[in-house]
């Protein structure tokens, strides 16, 4: 087996709307990268997370959230970038239904591109991504939060973050390979730490076999840590992802973390700057890299401890509190949620109901039921 290091770099969420849609049409592709495409040269592999279809499909499928797609000229960001991998089990792939991810994956297939984490059955869906780099057997698999991963008739799958299957599938990909990552689309949208139970889930699948892991979704950077001498990535941030009004916020930070594989597991984060007032993505300047890791710094202290950790979350949650308390009511909107916060209009879940939500959520084989029963509904 060769000791020679293999270099594989990793983006956060790329979603190529708005400005970048805009570029791309005009192949301006040097104002979408400006000086941050050094990062994607003399690497083994590219991987990027592909956040949304790149189709003109029409058919958005019913979903709460915002539908996202691109036009399919777009994959020719990722051919500039060089980019070898799209991992798609995320919970935008499915916006326009079994017709635009199929659209994505013949766009990917045609411009050599390879994907994981979705397919056309649930089989093909859990295969890894496998590749043999400098005499290596490298292994990737992909999954992602149960957030509208399937299309209503059944016919395309995104791989989702079940333990029970992360478990077999991990044990399959380790007894095929000679190293894995597992890459997942998951966590708290805006909360810059994991919760307490994501900690505990990234460690069991490092204990089960994971040599890394590299997790993106919540559209704002976390920090890492080393656990059992294996890197554990809580969020990489946004790669481009250009949305109206967020200027200069955590929504337009990140990172990207390029790993060098040898007989042990080095790395490098190369945090970015994207879509400001000026469309596409940038290195930071020596200041802002400055802050950059004093940030990381502070989370990682967070995330090392289980106290602090535990605290954060909490504030995290009484800070969402009346947004989720809006959601369970029968009736929801922006002027009664309004009205609702001003003491005008009242809760209508007496206590007794709201402990049995709790009880059919809380319970396994209540929740078994309940998804199946909403499921008629997509």
């Amino acid at each position: 087996m060769s000791n020679e290091k293999i270099k594989i770099l990793l983006t956060g969420d790329f979603c190529p709307i708005n400005r970048i849609e805009d570029l791309a049409l005009k192949g301006d592709y040097k104002s979408i990268f400006n000086d941050f495409i050094d990062v994607f040269k003399d690497n083994d592999l590219n991987i990027v997370d592909l956040e949304c279809p790149l189709t003109k499909s029409e058919s958005a499928r019913p979903k709460t959230g915002p539908h996202q797609k691109a036009h399919p000229e777009c994959i020719k960001i990722l051919t500039k970038a060089n980019i070898h991998l799209a991992v798609m089990a995320n919970n935008h792939i499915m916006d326009y239904d079994a017709k635009g991810a199929l659209d994505t994956l013949e766009l990917c297939n045609a411009n050599d591109i390879n994907t994981v984490g979705i397919g056309l059955s649930q089989e093909h869906t859990r295969q890894p991504f496998s590749s043999i780099i400098k005499n290596k057997r490298i292994a990737i698999l992909n999954f992602a939060d149960n957030e509208f991963l399937s299309t209503p008739d059944g016919t395309l799958n995104c791989n989702p973050l079940n333990p029970v299957q992360c478990f077999y599938d991990i044990k399959t990909a380790r007894q095929n390979h000679d190293y894995l990552i597992v890459i997942l689309h998951a966590g708290n949208e805006f909360y810059e730490l994991p919760s307490p139970r994501t900690k505990k889930l990234f460690r069991y699948i490092i204990d089960i076999g994971a040599d890394v892991i590299i997790s993106h979704h919540t559209h704002a950077f976390s920090g890492y840590e080393i656990y059992r001498s294996k890197p554990i990535f809580y969020g990489l941030g946004n790669f481009i992802y250009d949305w109206p009004g967020k200027i200069n916020s955590p929504w337009n930070k990140g990172y990207v973390a390029r790993l060098q594989i040898s007989d042990k597991t080095e790395f490098e984060l190369i945090p970015l700057k994207q879509s400001n007032e000026k469309p596409g993505v940038f290195h930071l300047d020596a200041e802002e890299t400055e802050a950059f890791l004093k940030e990381i710094n502070r989370l990682n202290m967070i995330i090392e401890d289980n106290r602090q950790l535990e605290a954060e979350f909490q504030k995290y949650c009484d800070s969402v509190f009346p947004m989720y308390d809006a959601f369970i009511e029968p009736y929801f909107g922006k002027h009664i949620t309004a009205l609702r916060k001003r003491g005008l209009f009242p809760k209508l879940l007496s206590r007794r109901k709201r402990l049995l939500l709790l009880n059919i959520t809380r319970c396994e084989s209540h929740r078994d039921v309940l998804l199946r029963l909403l499921k008629r509904y997509e």
